[in-house]
């Protein structure tokens, strides 16, 4: 009898890190420029195309191999060997794990970035017009 070890679950594993991440599936189906049900279908894939994993890995700041390779236990290790309590019942640990909450709100990063480009794409366009203008007065000029 052969045993073949089962492929990740890709889609799940992007839930969990976005609920570490503590985001929700609206933010980051805007972040990637699909609906929150994309998104929701994407979670319940095992598998997804390296281009979305790309962008849903950078949106959530991890690399796609990280995606790829999560696992429970390894959070759980990580938080062991850095959370350091006198005590020795890992209910504290736990309940310290999921009272984590990010300094920054992802909604807010989004828009500032949003704006950002907004601003970017404007001073694009005038230069654009700026150039045209010249060139047409050059043009003129001859």
């Amino acid at each position: 009898m052969t045993t073949t070890a089962k492929p990740k679950h890709i889609g799940r594993n992007i839930s969990r890190i976005r609920e570490l991440r503590g985001m929700k599936q609206e933010a980051l189906a805007f972040a990637i420029g699909v609906t929150q049900q994309t998104v929701s279908n994407i979670e319940g894939s095992e598998t997804i195309e390296e281009d979305k994993l790309d962008a849903i890995a950078e949106v959530l700041g991890v690399s796609a191999e990280a995606i790829k390779n999560y696992s429970d236990e390894a959070v759980f290790n990580i938080i062991g060997n850095t959370y350091h309590n006198s005590s020795s019942d890992n209910s504290t640990m736990i309940a310290a794990s999921m009272n984590f909450h990010p300094t920054f709100n992802p909604i807010d990063k989004l828009i500032e970035s949003y704006e950002e480009n907004k601003k970017l794409y404007e001073r694009l366009v005038q230069a654009e017009k700026d150039k045209n203008e010249y060139l047409e007065k050059l043009l003129k000029g001859k």
